[in-house]
């Protein structure tokens, strides 16, 4: 198996691989394991039944009994249209394919929208943990306007026997105090009856991309998208991998900041970067899931390297959607098997 994920890698598995971080300790991160609910959770304030439908999350798949995650989340056909995103692989406008998908490649979970998952949920609900994602950015205004609106409610997703709802919240944007606090109240909600809440913490404003850096995915600034998911009671919290240590606080002038953020808390290696990702969930208390990025020229390589970061960094898991449904579904089950083989590597450790 180290053999593949090296291989994988090609000339970048000493650099991924052999890393020893000097920033945050592993020491006093949560590290993810068969326990973590018990260890976790269930000193919580969630009620048996987030403990029970989280439990189930965490014991499906491939990854079963292990602590980590690999979810196919379809959404793209709101968030980026149906036709641009099912174009490569037409059979993805069908919602069962989604699912078959998900089962076939050893997913935890799958996670789409109200009526993909409403439309198979008598067929599936019981046979793979449904994330109903409840919110969106519909693209078909004109001109484009960037705004997470509600596309679904809790009820609806407990209804149809879902174990988790997901929303997204573009921090940063005009439109994110409302988002937070729409959002923060449909999460109340969905731990009331027993679901469990994933976000995806995207950031979102003009101004975060200069001439210089996209601080979209600068460390620091996806660090605090974590850090407000968290803090509205995200379970799971989904984040880009950031990929520059620059500083979006420092440079854009705005916000607070500590030098040390960019020095002791952080480097320019991916996995310090990632790592400090995983501090801002509460020291990996809460559970931090990087997307896997769009379709490309080397998919494979590219969604083993981010597996790597992410597992080494002490995050949870993967949640790759476009680099495994874009492709005919053989392929797409061998890139999703591909990334939970380096979860289930003992080789590929914290570092």
């Amino acid at each position: 198996m180290l053999d593949k994920i090296k291989s994988a890698l090609g000339g970048e598995a000493d650099f991924l691989l052999n890393h020893v971080s000097k920033t945050i300790s592993k020491e006093s991160l949560t590290i993810p394991s068969a326990s973590y609910v018990d260890d976790i959770f269930s000193k919580t304030d969630r009620n048996n039944s987030v403990l029970r439908n989280l439990q189930s999350v965490y014991n499906t798949g491939r990854l079963a009994g292990t602590g980590y995650l690999s979810i196919l989340p379809v959404d793209q056909g709101i968030e980026h249209s149906a036709g641009a995103s099912f174009a490569k692989n037409p059979a993805y406008f069908d919602p069962e394919n989604i699912v078959k998908l998900a089962i076939e490649g050893g997913c935890n979970a799958v996670a789409s929208t109200l009526g993909v998952l409403g439309l198979v949920s008598r067929k599936y609900a019981h046979k793979i943990p449904f994330v109903v994602k409840i919110n969106h950015n519909e693209l078909l205004s004109f001109p484009n306007k960037f705004d997470q609106i509600l596309f679904a409610n809790v009820e609806q997703a407990f209804d149809m026997g879902a174990a988790a709802v997901g929303a997204t919240i573009y921090f940063g944007s005009d439109e994110s105090s409302r988002q937070i606090q729409e959002i923060s109240e449909a999460f109340h909600r969905a731990h009331e009856l027993g679901l469990v809440t994933i976000l995806w913490a995207y950031l979102r404003n003009d101004s975060f991309k200069t001439d210089k850096t996209d601080y979209h995915i600068a460390t620091d600034l996806t660090g605090q998208a974590n850090h407000l998911a968290a803090t509205i009671q995200a379970d799971i919290v989904k984040q880009k991998l950031p990929e520059t240590n620059a500083g979006g606080f420092k440079d854009l002038k705005f916000g607070k900041k500590d030098d040390k953020m960019y020095t002791d808390l952080s480097s320019e290696h991916p996995i310090d970067m990632a790592r400090y990702q995983v501090a801002n969930c509460y020291m990996g208390k809460i559970g931090l899931i990087n997307s896997g990025g769009p379709s490309g020229s080397n998919d494979l390589g590219d969604a083993v390297k981010a597996a790597v970061i992410n597992k080494r960094a002490g995050g949870m898991g993967l949640i790759s959607g476009r680099k495994a449904f874009q492709k005919p579904m053989k392929d797409g089950v061998a890139l999703l098997n591909a990334i939970q083989d380096v979860y289930l590597s003992k080789e590929v450790t914290i570092a």
